[in-house]
């Protein structure tokens, strides 16, 4: 009986040290793949118990010019936008539960659904040619005037999804966690404007209104209002993404 009683004893003491080495119930995370795309992603999740934990993240890319152009222009139909010279910067906040398939702590195959939350930062120029009237014509000549307006602003999304991912324990402290496969939906809205610098004439109102008019941008609803000093248009519609092939490295502690 003492024996059984000692090797139970030994059992246990041999279970929590080997929780010692693994590390504790708390892990901080570095998204190695947005890394490479110019974001940054940190993450923290913390155990609820041997099968769940919770996680919050935020990720962030400065402004400059439009990643995957190619990709953009698919979606965005007008030759008035120069993406050259597009730039665009976002920061998002994601909350996430885990429910771990393996028989460990934070550790082997899980799902994770998810709610984001994300601020996308835009500046469009958009370029837009009109005729001067003839008093301004007899001046400085009667050939076609074209300008640049710089339509800036944020569109703010809400959306909601779930993903598959594995995450391992590589050391004593070091976690591998990847991003399988997964993906979001929800909405999103907001404004951009254009401040002109000095009064617009009738006929750039007139020619900038319909720039704008032009524009589609699938599958969202643009409403754009135009006037001597300058411009707004509203945006809303559908927000969907794609979660997945993405690596993060993580200290456990």
């Amino acid at each position: 009986m003492k024996k059984i009683g000692f090797i139970i004893a030994l059992f246990v003491t041999l279970q929590v040290n080997a929780q010692k080495l693994i590390g504790g119930n708390n892990i901080i995370k570095g998204n190695l793949t947005s890394f490479a795309l110019k974001n940054y992603h940190l993450s923290y999740e913390r155990s609820l118990n041997r099968f769940m934990s919770i996680s919050a993240s935020y990720r962030y890319m400065p402004k400059g010019g439009l990643p995957l152009q190619a990709t953009v222009k698919k979606y965005i139909s007008n030759s008035a936008i120069n993406y050259d010279l597009f730039q665009m910067g976002n920061n998002a906040l994601t909350f996430e539960s885990r429910f771990y398939l393996g028989l460990q702590k934070m550790s082997g195959f899980y799902i994770a659904p998810y709610a984001r939350f994300a601020n996308f930062d835009l500046a469009v120029p958009v370029t837009y040619t009109y005729n001067p009237d003839a008093t301004v014509g007899a001046i400085i000549g009667n050939n076609p005037i074209t300008k640049i307006a710089d339509i800036t602003g944020t569109i703010k999304s809400t959306s909601y999804g779930a993903y598959i991912g594995l995450q391992k324990q590589l050391l004593t402290k070091l976690v591998i966690d990847i991003w399988l496969i997964g993906g979001h939906y929800g909405n999103s809205n907001g404004i951009l404007k254009f401040v002109a610098p000095e009064k617009l004439p009738s006929q750039a109102v007139t020619a900038l209104q319909q720039t704008l008019d032009d524009t589609k941008v699938n599958p969202f609803e643009l409403k754009s209002k135009v006037d001597q000093n300058g411009a707004t248009t509203d945006m809303k519609g559908p927000w969907a993404g794609f979660r997945g092939l993405g690596i993060s490295l993580g200290l456990r502690f």
